[in-house]
């Protein structure tokens, strides 16, 4: 059964009689050979690849519709991803931001998960490949979100750590850690201080936030830590393409965040590019070259879509281009939300910003237009409800753009750290995790210390022997 728009169909204009025209189960489909075993409730079934704010907030949203939901994810829970970089920097443990999925949506009885990849889309059968078989469906909707845009710079993707998921986080702790256990065993200055320089690559809140992690660190944990290294050779770098920093967000925050960095002697490059990085050295745009092992990327991402759909409703970002009601374009039955969706409008003429808000709106609103349209009512246009932006670079300094009530409040310092803190606490799926990151926070707060600083699994690029034959020190 085709899934295909005919615009010159005049039954093309209204998306509820299309959708009972065109989009009934197709139980032939059950028989066929490799289809994956799941029950069959003897409803439409919606089909959700991805796991993130949009696709966990658009399964939350189908709890009550008369469908069955099957949620594809290649992990079995969802990470809290703003605050990766706290995993990152020894803040807080990888468990305390994540959920399993069965756990969170235990309690909705039409809900039903598989831990699998999905290979490709096949829309003229309504059938989605995956790695543990074929899935029907009578809705599709793509939430599988972005990933790191290394611009088509194959060696910056060999040798740079980006932060896109719990195992990235994990990777760049136990990199941090071990090059400070490897320095130990250096003479050499420059060999040592490629250990101990970081260079991050993006000024948007990532690598602000990533920035300050860091420097708190220098000063408070790692000198206690590893005695007898000097941590005034430190540096850390901040490489931003543009002329300012956190883009996006007022004038007042980008200035403010970069007198924070300042003041806790980040050394931030605007208007630099990275143009190469060969897993020692980095060169920048401006002719300036940096020594480190350790670069973080965090400069851009890209949509991650699927194959199997028409290539004209892809953008050259990568991600879908979807109408007002998410729907991918040339499409009846196949939805995008969140960051692999693009919804071009006069405010928004690239797609809404890809970040949490959006993602959870849209997830929210298309659960609500599911079932309007199996109750054969109209569609609601998706309108985001921007309620603002927040950075954090450091205890007691952050910076916050809020939107209220038609008003934009601007925030700096101790009370916007108190709100970013506030939010991201609040924000957190389930009651345990919000208890748990509360109490490590203060507990941080309160003792100058971050205890999570164990190696456990990967590291980038370990030193080996004949890194430290010529400068290695006598023991």
């Amino acid at each position: 059964m085709a899934a295909r728009r005919n615009p010159d169909n005049p039954a093309a204009q209204n998306p509820v009689k299309q959708h009972h025209e065109r989009c009934r189960p197709v139980p032939h489909l059950y028989r066929m050979e490799g289809l994956t075993k799941i029950d069959d409730l003897g409803k439409p079934r919606v089909v959700i690849v991805g796991g993130g704010f949009a696709g966990l907030e658009l399964a939350k949203a189908l709890a009550n519709a008369p469908v069955q939901v099957v949620l594809i994810d290649k992990q079995n829970y969802h990470a809290f991803q703003p605050l990766l970089y706290q995993v990152a920097t020894a803040g807080l443990d990888e468990g305390d931001i994540v959920a399993p999925f069965r756990k969170i949506l235990s309690e909705q009885k039409n809900f039903y998960f598989r831990l699998a990849e999905v290979m490709a889309v096949n829309p003229a059968e309504q059938v989605v490949e995956t790695s543990i078989g074929r899935l029907r469906y009578d809705y599709l909707v793509l939430a599988t979100g972005a990933t790191s845009n290394f611009f088509g710079d194959a060696e910056m993707a060999k040798n740079s750590i980006a932060i896109k998921s719990v195992e990235d986080a994990l990777e760049l702790r136990n990199t941090v850690l071990s090059n400070f256990e490897q320095a130990l065993q250096l003479g050499d200055r420059e060999q040592l201080n490629s250990l101990l320089d970081f260079v991050i690559v993006g000024g948007g809140p990532t690598g602000v936030e990533l920035a300050g992690a860091l420097s708190e660190l220098r000063k408070h944990v790692f000198p206690r830590d590893y005695r007898e290294l000097d941590f005034k050779e430190m540096d850390i770098h901040l490489v931003q393409s543009g002329p300012v920093l956190l883009k996006g967000m007022s004038a007042n925050a980008s200035e403010q965040a970069l007198e924070s960095l300042k003041k806790f002697k980040v050394q931030v490059w605007l208007d630099a590019r990275v143009k190469s990085y060969d897993g020692y050295t980095v060169t920048l745009s401006t002719g300036q070259k940096l020594i480190t092992r350790t670069l973080i990327w965090a400069a851009g991402v890209t949509g991650a879509p699927i194959a199997g759909l028409d290539p004209a409703c892809l953008l050259p970002s990568n991600r879908y281009c979807v109408d007002e009601y998410n729907r991918v374009l040339g499409y009846e039955n196949v939805f995008a939300v969140g960051d692999i969706a693009a919804m071009a409008g006069p405010d928004y003429p690239d797609g809404h910003p890809m970040v949490a808000q959006p993602a959870l709106q849209q997830g929210r609103l298309l659960g609500e237009n599911i079932a309007r349209l199996l109750a054969r009512q109209p569609l609601r246009p998706f309108k985001y409800d921007d309620k603002g932006s927040m950075a954090t670079i450091g205890r007691n300094h952050a910076v916050a753009d809020i939107k209220l009530f038609g008003k934009e409040y601007h925030l700096q310092g101790f009370v916007a750290w108190l709100a970013w803190s506030a939010v991201h606490v609040i924000s957190l799926v389930g009651f345990r995790n919000r208890i748990m990151v509360l109490l490590g926070w203060t507990w941080s707060y309160f003792s100058f210390d971050k205890g999570l600083r164990y190696i456990i699994g990967k590291t980038k690029s370990p030193l080996v022997s004949a890194d430290m034959e010529e400068g290695k020190a006598i023991v």
